[in-house]
Formats: C-alpha cells, sequence, structure tokens
C-alpha cells in the first residue's frame, strides 16, 4: 500500500514549502515533491524508500541552482511541467494558442490533495493550478501504483471565452547525472523491438511515432542509466506513454539543468479545440524505476496483471491459428481436418484468419464488408457457424480474425459511403498501404456500422476471440465529417469499441495485432488480453523481438508461435525443439499447416504442448527474467515463481561465438538464501549433439539428476550451458531443495 507524507517547512529564502512523499514499501519504490510557494511542484527523488522522509524540505535548499552569469535571473530547474516562466529553454512541453496566438504559460497552485492529515491509504497526489491571465487551468495527477509505477496525466480547461488549441502537452521526469546513457528499440515490420544504446549528451532525443499507433519501430520504453546497465545490475529509469495514436518519447540535458525524461501525445494543429468550458486530457505517461531492466519489467507486468485478472483465473488457452495455414484459401472441409489435427495436438482455442468475409480471395477486395461470404462459405453466416459449431464440440473455443479500421476501395463499403474514410482533401484519399484506408470511426454511422457487424457475429457465431488487427499507418487523417486532423478521437473511439464488445460479451478476449507488433501500448492493453508480438515466427528473429516487448508486456499476453520451417518470413530452416522452446514461456500458440506434417512431428509437438500446460500456471504469476551475458551470440531467459521456489530457463545459441565451449550463464531471480538443484527438463536431456545424448553428457550436470548448489553461486558465477550449434536452445529447470 501507498503511503503518502504532507511535510510543511521554510527554505533558506524564506520561500514557504511543502514537501509530498510517496512511499510503497511492498514495491520499495518511493518519489517525492516539492512545491515552493504556488509554483508548480519539482521532483526531488525517485528510487528507493527514504528512511527519514521528514527531511525532505531540506532538498530544495540543497537542489536548487544558483543564478549563473548571462542567463536569467533563476537558473532552469524543471517542474513537473516547465514553461518559460521558470527559465525553461529546453523543447517546448507545452503549447496551447488563443485564437490562434502562443501563450506563454505561468501556473499558480491552487490547491493539493490529499492534504496534510487527509492522506491515509491515498495513492494518487492531484495538483490543481491556473494562469489567471491566460484563463486557462491545469489539474496533475500523479499515481504510485502497486506494482510500484509512477504514472502521471494533465488536463487542461479552457477558463476564458476565445477558442483553445492544445497542440501538445509532454510530461517528465527527473534523471539524475550519472543517468547518461539511454536504451531504445527500433525496428521494422517482421523485425520489431531490436535494442539500441546510445550516449545522452547535451541535447534532445526523441522517439517519434506519427502513424496512428506506435508503429514497429517504437520504443515501448525509453531507458535511462549509468553507462553498461543491463537486466539485472544498474539504477535504470524508464518511461512509457499508455497511448495507441501518435506520440512521442524524448530524453533532453540542458547545459545548466538536470535532464527529464518522459513524453506524451503528438497533436495535429486544430486537432484539440477547446471551447469555454473544453478539456482536453493527456494520456498517462508512466515511470518505472529499477535495479536492472528485469525489475522495470516485474512492475509493469504487476500492473497489468492487476488490470486483467482472468489471465491467472483463466490459464492461457493453447491457440491454433490458421494464417500460415491456409492463408486465404478457406473451406470447410479443410478447416474441419485442421481442427481434428489441432485437438490432437493439445490445440484449446482456434481462430480462423482473414479471407471469410466478403470478396476477400486476396488482400486487395473486401475489407470492410463485414458478412460472411458465400463464395466460402456457400450458407454464409450458417456455414461458418457450422464450423464454430464443431469447434466447440471438439472442446476448444472459436476465434475470428477483424480488421474493423480498415477498408479495400474495392469494396461495397467504400463504395456505398466513400464519406466513410479519413482523407485531407474531398477529392485525395492518403497514400494506400496494402490496397487499404482507414475508416472515419470518429463519424457516429460509420462507428455504428463497425461495432454492429462485429457484435452480431459475436453472438451469432459463438465467438470467444477476436484476433483485431490494424495493417495500414495512418496518415493524412482527417475526418471529412468534422474537417480536423482526427487520430486522438480515432484511438478513442477504437477503444470505445473494444470496451463496448467487451461489456457485451462477458467472455470475449481481444488480441492486439497491427501487421504483428505494431500497436503495443498500456493504452490498448487496457482492454486487449493478448499481442501479436511480430508476423515473424521464425525462432531465431523472435530471440530479441519477444526478450524486448517483455519490458512491458508480462509473457502470458505476448502471443508466441511454433511455425514451420523454413520459416515463412524469412525462408530460415530451423529445428522443432528450437521452435517450440522459443515459444515456450509465452502465451503458446501454433501458425503451422499441421495437415502437410509427418505424425512423428505431430507427437512431438502435442508433448510439448503438454509440458507448456503443465508451467503454465507458474508462467501466468511469475516472474520474467533475462541474464546479462558477456557473449552477444546467447541469450538466457526464464520465468521465476512468485515464491522463488521453481524455475525455467532457456539457453538459446543464436550465432557461433568466440567462446568454445560455452562459457558459464549466472541464473537471475532465485532466492539468495537457497539451495537448488538444476536440471535439464526432460525434452531437452537427450540431445541429438555432439557428445550429448541418451543421458550421457560430457557437461557433468546435464542428466536427470542434474547438479545442487546454492542460488548465490547460481547468480555470481553460474553454470556452464551445452555447447550447441546455432539456432539450437534446451530448457532445464532449478527447484529449490
Amino acid at each position: 500500500m501507498t503511503r503518502i507524507t504532507i511535510i510543511p517547512g521554510t527554505a533558506n529564502d524564506g520561500t514557504d514549502l511543502t514537501a509530498v512523499y510517496a512511499e510503497n514499501a511492498a514495491a520499495n519504490v518511493a518519489f517525492a515533491l516539492i512545491f515552493p510557494g504556488k509554483a508548480l511542484p519539482r521532483f526531488v527523488h525517485w528510487g528507493r524508500p527514504l528512511t527519514h522522509p521528514e527531511t525532505l524540505v531540506h532538498l530544495y535548499d540543497a537542489l536548487k541552482p544558483q543564478r549563473v552569469s548571462g542567463a536569467l535571473d533563476n537558473t532552469a530547474w524543471p517542474s513537473i511541467l516547465p514553461t518559460q516562466s521558470e527559465s525553461w529553454i529546453g523543447a517546448q512541453r507545452i503549447d496551447i494558442r488563443r485564437d490562434g496566438r502562443e501563450l506563454f504559460c505561468n501556473f499558480a497552485v491552487t490547491a493539493i490533495s490529499p492534504a496534510a492529515g487527509d492522506n491515509e491509504g491515498a495513492s494518487i497526489i492531484s495538483v490543481d493550478a491556473q494562469d489567471a491571465d491566460q484563463q486557462i487551468a491545469l489539474q496533475w495527477t500523479c499515481e504510485l501504483t502497486d506494482s510500484g509505477l509512477i504514472r502521471q496525466s494533465a488536463t487542461i480547461t479552457n477558463l476564458g471565452d476565445g477558442t483553445l488549441d492544445v497542440n501538445g502537452v509532454e510530461l517528465g521526469y527527473p534523471m539524475p547525472q550519472q543517468a547518461v546513457e539511454i536504451l531504445t528499440t527500433t525496428g521494422h515490420h517482421l523485425r520489431e523491438r531490436s535494442p539500441q544504446r546510445q550516449p545522452l549528451t547535451v541535447g534532445r532525443f526523441e522517439k517519434l511515432s506519427m502513424a496512428g499507433r506506435p508503429d514497429f519501430d517504437a520504443s515501448l520504453l525509453l531507458t535511462a542509466g549509468a553507462p553498461g546497465f543491463g537486466f539485472e545490475h544498474g539504477d535504470v529509469y524508464s518511461v512509457h506513454v499508455g497511448w495507441s495514436g501518435n506520440s512521442v518519447l524524448s530524453a533532453e540535458r540542458l547545459p545548466y539543468t538536470q535532464g527529464v525524461i518522459g513524453g506524451g501525445e503528438k497533436l495535429f494543429g486544430g486537432e484539440i479545440t477547446l471551447e469555454h468550458g473544453g478539456q482536453y486530457t493527456t494520456p498517462w505517461v508512466y515511470g518505472a524505476f529499477g535495479t536492472g531492466l528485469n525489475e522495470v519489467a516485474h512492475r509493469f507486468h504487476g500492473f497489468l496483471r492487476a488490470q486483467h485478472p482472468n489471465l491467472a483465473n483463466k490459464p492461457r488457452p493453447v491457440i491454433l491459428n490458421t494464417w500460415e495455414a491456409v492463408y486465404f484459401q478457406h473451406d470447410y472441409d479443410t478447416l474441419v481436418r485442421l481442427a481434428d489435427k489441432a485437438v490432437d495436438s493439445g490445440v484449446e482455442r482456434f481462430v480462423v484468419d482473414d479471407g471469410w468475409f466478403g470478396a476477400r480471395r486476396d488482400d486487395t477486395a473486401g475489407l470492410g464488408d463485414w458478412q460472411v461470404s458465400q463464395d466460402v462459405w456457400p450458407d454464409g453466416a450458417k456455414s461458418l457457424k457450422a464450423l464454430a459449431d464443431y469447434v466447440h464440440s471438439k472442446g476448444m473455443e472459436f476465434g475470428l480474425w477483424f480488421e474493423p479500421e480498415m477498408v479495400n476501395p474495392n469494396s461495397n463499403m467504400f463504395r456505398n459511403h466513400p464519406d466513410w474514410v479519413l482523407r485531407p482533401a474531398p477529392g485525395r484519399l492518403p497514400m494506400q498501404g496494402r490496397s487499404q484506408q482507414v475508416v472515419d470511426l470518429t463519424n457516429p454511422d460509420a462507428y455504428d456500422y463497425v461495432f454492429c457487424a462485429m457484435d452480431h457475429l459475436v453472438g451469432e457465431l459463438g465467438i470467444d476471440y477476436i484476433k483485431w488487427d490494424h495493417n495500414k499507418l495512418v496518415t493524412e487523417a482527417v475526418s471529412p465529417r468534422s474537417g480536423k486532423p482526427a487520430v486522438h478521437e480515432q484511438t478513442l473511439a477504437v477503444y470505445r469499441i473494444y470496451r463496448d464488445l467487451k461489456l457485451a460479451h462477458p467472455g470475449l478476449e481481444i488480441e492486439s495485432c497491427s501487421s504483428g507488433g505494431g500497436r503495443i501500448d498500456l493504452g490498448i492493453l487496457r482492454y486487449a488480453d493478448r499481442v501479436w508480438a511480430s508476423d515473424c515466427v521464425d525462432p531465431v528473429e523472435r530471440a530479441d523481438i519477444q526478450r524486448y516487448t517483455s519490458l512491458l508486456v508480462p509473457p502470458e499476453m505476448i502471443g508466441e508461435h511454433v511455425g514451420a520451417s523454413p520459416a515463412h518470413s524469412t525462408h530460415r530452416a530451423t529445428s522443432q525443439d528450437l521452435r517450440m522452446d522459443m515459444a515456450f514461456f509465452g502465451h503458446m500458440g501454433i501458425e503451422w499447416n499441421l495437415l502437410k506434417e509427418p505424425q512423428e512431428d505431430l507427437d512431438k509437438l502435442a508433448a510439448w504442448v503438454r509440458a507448456y500446460k503443465e508451467h503454465r500456471a507458474m508462467f501466468e504469476t511469475g516472474t520474467a527474467v533475462h541474464a546479462d551475458t558477456t557473449d552477444p551470440a546467447v541469450r538466457l531467459d526464464g520465468m521465476v515463481s512468485a515464491d522463488r521456489s521453481y524455475a525455467v530457463y532457456r539457453f538459446t545459441q543464436l550465432t557461433t561465438s568466440q567462446t568454445y565451449p560455452a562459457a558459464p550463464v549466472d541464473l537471475p531471480g532465485l532466492d539468495p538464501e537457497a539451495v537448488y538443484q538444476v536440471k535439464p527438463l526432460p525434452a531437452s536431456l537427450n540431445l541429438d549433439d555432439e557428445g550429448i545424448g541418451n543421458g550421457q553428457s560430457a557437461l557433468g550436470w546435464w542428466t536427470a539428476d542434474g547438479v545442487t548448489l546454492p542460488a548465490v553461486a547460481l547468480e555470481t558465477y553460474g553454470l556452464r550451458p551445452p555447447s550447441l550449434h546455432p539456432a539450437q536452445a534446451v530448457l532445464f529447470e532449478a527447484v529449490r531443495v
């Protein structure tokens, strides 16, 4: 539980001070704010709990910068929303205009909640402020969550008579002076979330997402820390914008003040226009402190798990998705035979992908016509209902693919309602992508059509699960109805469909897919139960895609599928063992035409699915960990049970190493006071490799009995994994004895 303490005081220069200290002892994190007079607060602490918070008011005198030559009378010391009125001359963090004129705000605090003596069990701090001259009100909200995240948002209110345009509000957190290296991710379709590091020098670094979604190049987190920080070591400070539209993440350092990391929604001119009394509220901007990235990830995982209790209450069903099995070639008999193979392999949810509706025989036509195709299903919805009933009769859930936000120009929907499409001008459409345009869901008629079509089909077919796709970049996004840029309202409309479908159909689950991993953020994850990390299921590529996705998303919410070899996306051939190993920790699924596989491979797949089911309850409540390795060719990832009595680790050899045989790897996350027996999982025991086979190994501990060691030794010195050829992996377990 969070404890908030209010501490009054006086600075040496006579300024009245109020310090606010928020601590979550269970999460081992705290932060502190100082309010100097009526000015907006400054963060003066973000890290571990303090032993003497009553002394916090003295941090004002300790940290306030002195006046320097050639500058203003007060040197910049950024508040929660720095402006030029407090000497901030960095990037503009609040952009507001009245009737087209730039406003320079100077906010004065009018109220702080909770007040002294009114903070029992409080976790939220709220600050009301006004710029009386400019007739603008600001309400800033900051919450310390149960998992130890800080999140903040701001609401702008127009108190004046003229129109107020809000063009951007960027919220931030302080960085200590030693945080001079930043980590983000970059990527593209089929290779999302590739890590990149660089020094943070004086100036500004930013990662923009301007495609109406976070997109493949999005950095789920922007992290700052001392040079060389990793998954297990180094104090790190991470931020995330919980928004599925356009956004920015930034890190900035000026020559004479502390650095700031943060972000916010990116708005186009005229997108947010407030009349008298109108309000705009920013998305939540999240901050996570930890020693190493593993602790940061644990905070986000705890937050998401608390929002989705069904993830633990209902074991994650093993999925078969039909896309790479049949693509657009749907027919009842083939899909029934595939469903039979799926049941035999242990599948619990059967998902029919793109191609079931309208004239959708390829990706150039039919999108937006959400009626079951009689070309494929002769009796329309009745025929598809027969497949859904067959799937249900086999004890599986039935899922269906939709792309509700998009339309093909070659569709009845577009021909009948060309005004239902976002476009920059009446006579011009945005550049197409995948033969698609974007439906204007801010238009009530278009919204009702899409929602009612989905709502009807979910009820009529008994759909348990929706795979929700989003394949076109949202560009030149102007609503013909309002004449205004519409990314903000479009994003809110998407959230509303998710919410209303789930309210209308209790138990319905929805996956966020956007050409793979193009829309993953805490905004969509308020409603989505799963994300599709990438359209690439090549296990070598997936090693890092899944690893860096899991910095934000708990593994049980990440779709991790066993695909074919060679992989459809890369044509790389890999072993079935590696493909199954790489799908083991997440929400396991199959993206594979089982009708074409020999029985031996199907039997092996079924055995692995059984092993996954034996472990998934622990995976859904445990802690995801990643080890820091000096060898860039290997990865060590794991899941540790909540009580740290049991763990499963995966050692992956991606490419050849300079080290031969393999160097020892440490096992993070164990109870330092305990002793563990470490041994191969049965499926990995009999490696078909030189010197390893039939339970006999030149590697001393790679036996059914393994080796028993203290956790301290396993974390400090580690143990030596098998030497593997490239693109191989093994699984082993650690059991507290």
